[in-house]
């Protein structure tokens, strides 16, 4: 084995033999030209291969050859009838229903990363409303305490506005 030429060119070499015994078995069955592109016609592109089997037809046919027009217009409606089907094919139609494990891992990450947004979310909205629930605390309490250590002018506590709190938080209760 020359240098740089190990299990990988054996493995290249088994798949290339694989590949021509391959092109092997096609050959000895032949399929009518006719029908080969009949069946591939996209969706929405089969009005542009309609009109160059029309053009290819004409250019075949012989000047002594006389069709009528009825009879093209036949000719085309059985091949657009022929060529109804979907545009993917049944290769891809399996390649969206059957996912490879790289497109699985995919889909867990997203919803893992999903997840995990969703609760640091939640997390900062609980935040925040403990922080304005401590705001809102800590500000009735600097305004009681504010009522609560006014002094007259002697320095001693002012029991009318004490009273006066007093009730308000009664009534509040109430």
């Amino acid at each position: 084995v020359l240098s740089g030429r190990g299990f990988a060119f054996r493995r290249k070499q088994k798949i290339e033999r694989q590949y021509r015994k391959l092109l092997k078995k096609r050959r000895q069955v032949h399929s009518q030209q006719d029908d080969q592109f009949t069946d591939t016609y996209p969706e929405h592109l089969k009005h542009l291969y309609l009109a160059e089997e029309a053009k290819l037809k004409k250019r075949r046919r012989t000047p002594d050859d006389s069709v009528s027009s009825e009879e093209k217009l036949n000719k085309a409606a059985d091949v657009s009838r022929r060529c109804t089907f979907s545009p993917r094919s049944v290769g891809t139609q399996e390649k969206f229903k059957n996912k490879t494990s790289n497109q699985k891992a995919k889909e867990d990450y997203e919803k893992i990363k999903a997840e995990h947004a969703r609760k640091k979310e939640e997390a900062e909205k609980r935040k925040q409303q403990r922080e304005e629930a401590q705001r809102l605390y800590k500000k009735k309490k600097m305004e009681a305490f504010k009522i609560l250590s006014k002094k007259t002018k002697k320095g001693q506590p002012n029991l009318n506005l004490q009273v006066e709190f007093l009730l308000q938080k009664i009534q509040q209760n109430t």
